[in-house]
């Protein structure tokens, strides 16, 4: 469903993504971790055509996103349903207003179809009711669930996440990681989530890929992640303070 290949991408000087690959298969949830800062979101806005790449190619569904002009790439990213880290909520629009947003842009829908869209996609994320609230009224994981039902309410086959579970507590996180699981049960979504939260990723992931210095360095299933052999992912999935990523960054310092 998503084929990324040798993507490469500078900022002046600094390389984030350096060659990077993978494949995300159709109804997969694939899991990218990494330390912050580490070129996870930027990957993510190269999915959704925000980025250029400086080098490379992104498929997603067969199309190759860095080369389609205005209208084709509108056409493909109406496939993509995006979490944004912070939720990105409007604050001058009500809870329907910000789910319904992206429908008015891209759908002809009749006023009923559009409320019948709305309420729908905030019951998936049990939130019904709750349309005309402000997002001023609602708590962090109210807004990270809006957040989610605006991204489905164009009915994606691919949903990407930044930091679902970034700013929450514990219990708001894992409910968030169940809903993550629930909607790829009952809407067969394709799902790219990246995290540095390994407890999220371990809960709702089919395959986890780490980003490391701006490449894939490790790939597998959660079992397979948790009992690596490689020093640098066992060092990042345990928190370690002391190992291959410290002695790195002390090289820079």
């Amino acid at each position: 469903m998503i084929e990324i290949r040798d993507l490469t991408k500078s900022f002046n000087s600094h390389k984030v993504l350096d060659g990077v690959s993978l494949n995300v298969e159709r109804g997969q949830t694939k899991v990218i971790i990494g330390r912050s800062g580490c070129g996870k979101s930027v990957l993510l806005k190269h999915i959704v055509g925000i980025l250029k790449p400086d080098k490379g190619q992104v498929f997603v569904d067969g199309q190759e996103v860095t080369k389609l002009k205005d209208k084709e790439l509108d056409r493909t990213l109406m496939k993509i349903g995006m979490v944004f880290q912070g939720g990105a909520l409007f604050d001058s629009l009500t809870v329907g207003e910000n789910v319904g947003f992206g429908l008015i842009e891209h759908l002809h829908l009749s006023r009923k179809e559009l409320l019948e869209r709305i309420e729908e996609s905030l019951c998936l994320v049990d939130l019904c009711g709750i349309d005309n609230l402000m997002p001023a009224e609602l708590s962090g994981g109210m807004k990270k669930r809006v957040a989610l039902a605006r991204a489905i309410s164009i009915k994606p086959e691919i949903i990407l996440y930044d930091e679902p579970t970034t700013g929450v507590d514990p219990i708001t996180a894992d409910s968030i990681n169940e809903l993550i699981r629930s909607l790829h049960d009952k809407i067969k979504v394709t799902s790219v989530v990246v995290t540095h939260d390994m407890k999220s990723a371990y809960r709702i992931a089919d395959r986890i890929a780490m980003l490391y210095q701006g490449k894939i360095i490790a790939e597998g299933t959660a079992e397979e992640i948790q009992h690596t052999a490689h020093p640098i992912v066992h060092q990042f999935i345990n928190g370690l303070a002391q190992g291959p990523i410290t002695e790195t960054l002390e090289q820079f310092r």
